[in-house]
């Protein structure tokens, strides 16, 4: 399997650069399995799920990950948050970092009163580091020193609007170094709709980070190795799941990070509670045991996100579709629209 399978043609001026407002004026492309896509918005999605569904949503919540500041020689230095290593807003961290001369271990930072100690140099770009605090004084220190952590597609400064666009309206979990996307579109209305629908909601965690955004390096696809991510799924999670399953009602994944989540959980014909670290990655050939239908933002060419989709709904049904999106204009990746890829017929 080649990386450039999952290549397509995409037009610069379709990368979004700002949301939609409200968030739910976000165009859908609908994918049946055994019809041509059509075309609808966001807010519409509740006539597209069924009494019984399960909606599955990541809560975990996007933290002002970007640090710049000085190295104790007075180098500039910057530090992206990925991972915490101890679950929540704990000191220890694994980041990406670059600076004007090489980054060493035991080099003490500053970034606007917030101190860190690199403990480990990883290779690669990344650093296991320790701050020098955690919890809700670690919270208060990001929020003044750190940046809300856009990709680099968006081609701008973070906004105030951005602190509350980048971030879903049920985030709860801080430690994420970028969004669930596909949870951007949700309202409180919105879900409000979908309850009197019928479809039962629930939510997993996992921290976003590398193991998500990294791109594949040469044109193998199985070479490729996923960084680890940590994931929590709770007991009442687990439950909702497997009384969903026994109901005939569909367990419907929002983003991919959701998808990664359940695969990994997946143990002994049920979804496990509990902590856990995924590398699972996602291709054309993974048997789902979980996840019926997904809600997905459109991804980058050859990504490993564009490769989760396609593994899901049809490598050849997933790019038509893309291509169908680029026809009609449709806005892409973080910022942009959305599909509804069910995996059976509503």
């Amino acid at each position: 399997m080649k990386l450039s399978d999952f290549d397509f043609p995409l037009p610069e001026e379709l990368i979004a650069q700002a949301p939609v407002t409200p968030r739910d004026a976000s165009r859908l492309l609908v994918v049946p399995p055994d019809a041509p896509p059509r075309h609808a918005a966001f807010a519409d999605l509740p006539d597209l799920l069924e009494p019984g569904d399960l909606l599955v949503f990541n809560d975990t919540k996007v933290i002002p990950a970007r640090l710049v500041g000085r190295k104790p020689t007075g180098g500039k230095v910057e530090l992206l948050l990925c991972e915490p290593l101890e679950g929540g807003l704990g000191r220890r961290w694994r980041a990406m970092g670059q600076a004007s001369k090489p980054i060493r271990a035991g080099a003490a930072l500053e970034f606007d009163g917030l101190a860190a100690r690199v403990d480990a140099v990883e290779g690669e770009g990344f650093y296991a580091v320790t701050l020098d605090r955690e919890g809700a004084e670690l919270e208060a220190a990001l929020a003044r020193a750190g940046r809300i952590p856009l990709p680099p597609y968006v081609h701008r400064d973070p906004s105030a609007e951005d602190a509350v666009r980048y971030q879903t309206v049920f985030a709860r979990a801080p430690g994420s170094a970028a969004a669930p996307t596909a949870g951007l579109h949700f309202t409180e209305p919105l879900l409000a709709r979908i309850a009197a629908r019928g479809v039962a909601r629930t939510a997993v965690t996992l921290h976003v980070g590398p193991g998500t955004f990294l791109p594949v390096r040469g044109d193998s696809v199985e070479g490729h190795r996923m960084h680890g991510e940590r994931y929590v799924v709770a007991a009442e999670a687990a439950a909702q799941i497997a009384a969903a399953r026994a109901r005939g009602g569909r367990v419907v994944a929002v983003g991919t990070t959701s998808v990664r989540t359940l695969e990994s959980a997946w143990r002994d014909g049920a979804v496990a509670a509990g902590e856990g670290r995924t590398e699972l990655f996602i291709r054309p050939g993974h048997t789902f045991r979980v996840v019926d239908s997904l809600v997905t933002n459109f991804h980058l060419p050859r990504s490993t996100l564009l490769m989760l989709v396609s593994a899901f709904g049809g490598t050849d049904r997933v790019l038509g579709a893309y291509r169908e999106a680029v026809a009609a204009r449709y806005r892409f990746f973080s910022y942009g629209d959305a599909m509804f890829l069910p995996r059976r017929a509503p």
